[in-house]
């Protein structure tokens, strides 16, 4: 053997999709077209569950009932509060022999009003907000921001609102400081470029006039909670009863000349959310049973009961034991799942932060990542060499592109993903997702090819046995 014939044998990289299966890229512009959508109308952890109910029922879906019995092939899901969601397909071997899960977040970083938000400054009404999640608090100035969320009024009923996405409606914004005036902030460290109480959202600049204007104290405030009324029904009071999220007001577009990746606000991890649930429902007769997670709170620890450090998840495998008449514990112990979140795909212009070989790329597939974590693989699972070789060999014996990668260089940072919560369960659990770019900004960049063979990647896992 020579040495090109020994090279070929024994050594491996992850090839670029677009050269070893140039036919994908017709295949990935149609799937992500649905992705787009899917983007769009879910700006909010709410929403998506919202968009994805439709989907489910529209697919044949339907509400778990504790007293109905269910058969192979039958299509089920649960809503948790309206802000988490699982999705289920009963295979055809028995639950004791374990389920297939697969959990993804659709919680994303944002600004959240603060319960007393509204107040005027200067002549001119702002929003305070409270981050949410690991936001660069820097790039959320003079950026477009749409208003979602939900209004619990005084007499029970719950509002929906969203505002600034729709063509010809208002939008809000954080303002920044000119460059001429700007030394003293020049100064500050990148992290406070913009502190967290200066991003006071621009919400109005008008004042209030009906002739007695001189008595009142913030007429511009005053026409901005009337408008608020006018179009939602609320009182400022309502405020602190509400859910609202300020996001960036962008539609996922195409980037670049080629067409070849999405730029969108969300897609960590609305990406795998999508790639989940489309898998999910593609998939009539599987041989396990499969539960599909949409979680909340992941981007602030998986807290509450719509996150996964609560039991929501392990209650609804207790329903299907139940049901199915299985032992808990066994169905859980002889389960997988895959803790489907994105890595960072290295990034040429901030080439110091990674590790070059075991750096996850844009264009060679979904990335498997064994264990997340910081420094010490601290806050990470640490798949075992046996899940990793199942979870492999799936994606082998169906084609699928994928990669390794590990979230940036050894110390140069790192992050955590559901995994360590799933494995608590007694689950065997590994990470797989979407290389992304601009990760947590308000604008990431994702592959075509990339979300395409992720949704290849869980429809195989769903499928095989």
């Amino acid at each position: 053997m020579n040495a090109k014939e020994l090279e070929k044998e024994l050594l491996w990289e992850a090839p670029h999709i677009a050269k070893k299966a140039p036919d994908q890229r017709e295949l990935a512009e149609q799937f992500c077209e649905g992705y787009k959508e899917f983007l769009n109308e879910g700006k909010t952890e709410r929403e998506c569950v919202k968009k994805a109910i439709s989907l489910l029922e529209k697919a044949g879906y339907t509400r778990f009932d504790a007293g109905k019995g269910y058969k192979p092939g039958d299509k089920i899901y649960w809503n948790n509060r309206g802000k988490a969601l699982v999705a289920s397909t009963i295979g055809t071997a028995p639950l004791s022999e374990g389920i297939r899960m697969n959990g993804a977040h659709i919680d994303s970083p944002r600004l959240d009003l603060k319960p007393n938000p509204l107040f005027e400054k200067g002549e001119i009404a702002y929003f305070k907000p409270h981050y949410y999640g690991g936001v660069r608090k820097y790039q959320w100035g003079a950026v477009p921001l749409a208003m979602h969320g939900v209004v619990v009024k005084k007499d029970g009923e719950t509002v929906e609102i969203s505002l600034g996405e729709k063509e010809g409606e208002p939008q809000f914004c954080i303002t920044d400081l000119l460059p001429h005036l700007a030394s003293e902030q020049n100064t500050r460290k990148l992290s406070e470029g913009l502190k967290g109480e200066e991003l006071n959202i621009v919400v109005g600049s008008i004042p209030y006039m009906d002739g007695e204007d001189e008595k009142i104290k913030t007429p511009v405030k005053l026409l901005a909670m009337k408008l608020l009324n006018e179009r939602y029904g609320m009182t400022e009071k309502d405020f602190t009863s509400a859910e609202i999220e300020m996001v960036p007001a962008v539609k996922a577009v195409d980037i670049g000349l080629d067409r070849g990746l999405i730029g969108a606000y969300g897609q960590d991890d609305r990406v795998c959310a999508y790639t989940a649930l489309m898998a999910e429902m593609e998939n009539a007769s599987p041989v396990y049973t499969t539960l599909t997670i949409l979680a909340d709170k992941e981007e602030v620890g998986s807290v509450g009961n719509t996150g996964l450090n609560s039991d929501f998840v392990l209650h609804i495998v207790e329903d299907l034991a139940e049901n199915q008449k299985a032992v808990l514990r066994t169905v859980l112990r002889n389960s997988i799942c895959l803790s489907s979140d994105v890595n960072a795909a290295y990034d040429p212009t901030f080439a110091s932060v990674y590790e070059e070989r075991n750096s996850c790329y844009i264009n060679k597939g979904c990335v498997l990542t064994k264990y997340t974590g910081s420094r010490g693989k601290s806050g990470s699972s640490d798949a075992s060499a046996e899940t990793m070789a199942k979870v492999i060999q799936i994606m082998e014996e169906n084609g699928v592109f994928w990669q390794t990668g590990e979230l940036g260089a050894v110390d140069a940072g790192g992050g955590g993903t559901i995994a360590l919560l799933v494995a608590r369960m007694d689950v065997d659990v590994v990470d797989l997702g979407v290389p992304i770019l601009s990760m947590h900004s308000p604008f990431e960049l994702a592959s075509k090819l990339d979300v395409y063979n992720t949704y290849r990647a869980f429809a195989a896992f769903y499928q095989g046995r």
